[in-house]
């Protein structure tokens, strides 16, 4: 089956998991290195609280919140496990589909007119073209048998795993995108705002479904022929995002069904909307589609509707849910900070910087270039466009799931399986982390440069 590994809306399974602690520690039998539940309590409530100190504190000397939280993250001593794994890969899953229902929310037919089609185009070709790029560089980059130093792997690192970081790394984050663009609402304009929002928060669910797509490439018998698993497994791609797209629809209209029976007070809509994103994903992928794909759409059917009832409005939604997607969001660069070991991810970060620059100046402007026939903006628009790639939490998310996968890969030697999962681990978060401090950080420079700023002369040639 062509997923990820991870697993799926469980309410039972995470009330049991979330109720272990407290019948433990009633009972006194807490097993051996468990956290006893008031002591969970507190180092949760504490590492929160520390993450909104260093989110002001970032915004103050112009870095991105996010990776002030991701840095704090790493700071706290990694053999202290506040989460489990089962715990994380919940947490990991309920992010994503709350994120990606979000993005929905935030794409809005009216303002996107113009360029919708050119948008679409992006975001599919944006997340294949870079995605294999990305992965041929990786597998010409990185060596995980011998990664203090920036090595060529072709014989030591798979192109499966090469692929797997790329397309980790193939798309651009709704999250990070929106939160940059936000900062600079007041200035930068409103056209390509509105393009970069819009192709974000579809390239996520596709990049989610091409990992799928690689996994179940890599991980499939080689005793079938090469021509018929790429048709079994493109045509399971297919069925995934179509069945995904119609379950979303259905559940949409429901949905608002039910937005305009059951709320009576704006309070209703935050705890209905994060139940409507919940039951998409959960319907989704019992059924066999993609809940990441449904969930988007759910989100994108809800924004674009009117409705009678006056609580309720796509404005509204927005902003109620705004908070529990910003928590959201800080939570997957958290916990990703909390099980990474700093230490472990140094030997990877020359390998690490090569894929971030390539990305940023190989991968992503080809995306744009191969696609600008059928655009509506400049060359000038499309330079911008071009440089505005930036990486977060989904693919963070991503290769915290793809990192699982290694040891199930065809051809992988399992005396280099942690040498590759570290690796794996380093060269994402050092993308992330080099696009959130250039790319955001020069996005305002670079628009004022080009003379596309609101109010803004052109750049002198």
């Amino acid at each position: 089956m062509l997923s990820l590994p991870v697993l799926p809306a469980d309410v039972g399974g995470i009330m049991r998991s979330a109720a272990e602690p407290l019948l433990a520690a009633t009972s006194g039998e807490l097993r051996a290195g468990e956290i006893p539940l008031p002591m969970l309590m507190i180092s949760t409530g504490g590492i929160f609280l520390g993450t909104l100190a260093i989110s002001k504190f970032s915004l103050k000397i112009g870095v991105p919140a996010v990776l002030g939280v991701l840095i704090f993250g790493l700071m706290i001593d990694p053999n202290v496990e506040i989460f489990n794994h089962n715990r994380i890969q919940m947490l990991h899953t309920l992010s994503l589909s709350m994120l990606l229902f979000y993005a929905g929310l935030k794409t809005q037919f009216r303002s996107i007119r113009g360029f919708l089609e050119y948008g679409i185009l992006l975001a599919v070709v944006g997340v294949v073209s870079s995605s294999l790029v990305l992965g041929l560089i990786t597998w010409c980059t990185a060596s995980p048998s011998n990664s203090a130093h920036l090595g060529l792997g072709f014989l030591e690192l798979p192109m499966s795993i090469a692929l797997l970081v790329a397309a980790c790394l193939g798309s651009i984050d709704a999250g990070a995108t929106i939160s940059v663009l936000e900062d600079q609402r007041h200035s930068f304009p409103q056209r390509l705002r509105s393009l970069l929002e819009f192709e974000s928060s579809l390239s996520d669910p596709l990049a989610i479904l091409f990992v799928g797509l690689v996994v179940g490439l890599a991980t499939s018998s080689s005793a079938v022929s090469k021509e018929a698993l790429m048709l079994g497994q493109l045509q399971l791609f297919i069925q995934k995002i179509a069945s995904g797209m119609l379950i979303g629809v259905v559940v949409g209209y429901l949905a608002r069904f039910s937005l305009e029976q059951l709320v009576r007070d704006h309070d209703q809509l935050l705890i209905l909307g994060i139940s409507i994103a919940l039951l998409s994903y959960g319907v989704a992928d019992t059924l066999g589609g993609s809940g990441f794909i449904a969930t988007y759409v759910t989100g994108l059917f809800l924004s674009n509707n009117s409705y009678r009832n006056t609580h309720i409005s796509p404005e509204a939604l927005q902003k109620t849910l705004l908070p529990f997607n910003t928590m959201t969001e800080i939570s997957v660069f958290l916990i990703f900070g909390l099980v990474m070991d700093p230490l472990k991810l140094l030997p990877a970060i020359p390998e690490g910087l090569v894929v971030g620059l390539a990305l940023m100046l190989v991968a992503r402007p080809l995306s744009v270039l191969l696609v600008q026939h059928w655009s509506p903006f400049n060359r000038r628009e499309a330079l911008l466009i071009s440089w505005c790639g930036l990486r977060g939490a989904v693919p963070l998310a991503l290769s915290v799931e793809v990192v699982q996968m290694i040891p199930h890969l065809q051809g992988v030697d399992p005396s280099q399986v942690t040498d590759l999962v570290r690796t794996c681990e380093g060269i994402v978060f050092t993308a992330v982390v080099l696009t959130l401090l250039v790319q955001a950080l020069s996005l305002h420079w670079l628009a004022r440069r080009l003379g596309l700023l609101d109010g803004a002369q052109a750049a002198p040639g």
